[in-house]
């Protein structure tokens, strides 16, 4: 059986994505085809793909595109592989930025700054490697059932004490 998963799986699959929205869409696509196909679970699949999704949308609000093009002009790259105990490695370069990539916390109404703890949450690990050229690389790896089940169901109000599903307490 092995032997014929080593055929079937591909070991690495990497592409240059635009610097921009454009080929989001297109790179997850990709991914999900190419998972399916090898025959990866479709929790990890789900969570592969909307990790790739943060990965690339960092990568273009904080990130310059790779070589010398302006932001918007060149591509990053996207790149994921299977390891033989059936682990999911997603990987994002860009050409830096002026910032590292770390996890924030956003108020309660902010629009964005969630991503990272997002992935945190999904991931078994993840991390950030820098090359000597300036390029950054975040990478995350993907495990069945490492993800926290629980994180999306807790709501954080800042502290005030309050929690959304004491607003259901009178209902029982």
């Amino acid at each position: 059986m092995a032997l014929v998963m080593a055929h079937k799986v591909p070991a690495s699959s990497c592409m240059a994505v635009p610097h921009g929205p454009a080929g989001v869409g297109e790179a997850r696509h990709r991914m999900r085809d190419e998972l399916y196909r090898s025959g990866v679970s479709e929790s990890v699949v789900d969570d592969a793909v909307l990790i790739l999704s943060e990965l690339l949308s960092n990568a273009y609000r904080h990130g310059r595109p790779l070589g010398q093009a302006d932001p918007g002009e060149g591509d990053v790259l996207a790149a994921w592989r299977l390891d033989p105990s059936g682990g999911l490695t997603v990987e994002v370069t860009d050409g830096g930025g002026p910032t590292r990539p770390v996890p924030s916390t956003p108020s309660v109404t902010a629009r964005g700054g969630r991503g990272l703890t997002i992935i945190g949450a999904l991931a078994q690990d993840w991390g950030v490697r820098d090359s000597a050229t300036g390029e950054v690389t975040v990478w995350v790896n993907v495990t069945e059932g490492h993800r926290r089940e629980d994180f999306a169901a807790r709501v954080g109000t800042g502290g005030s004490g309050f929690d959304l599903l004491d607003a259901y307490d009178d209902l029982d």
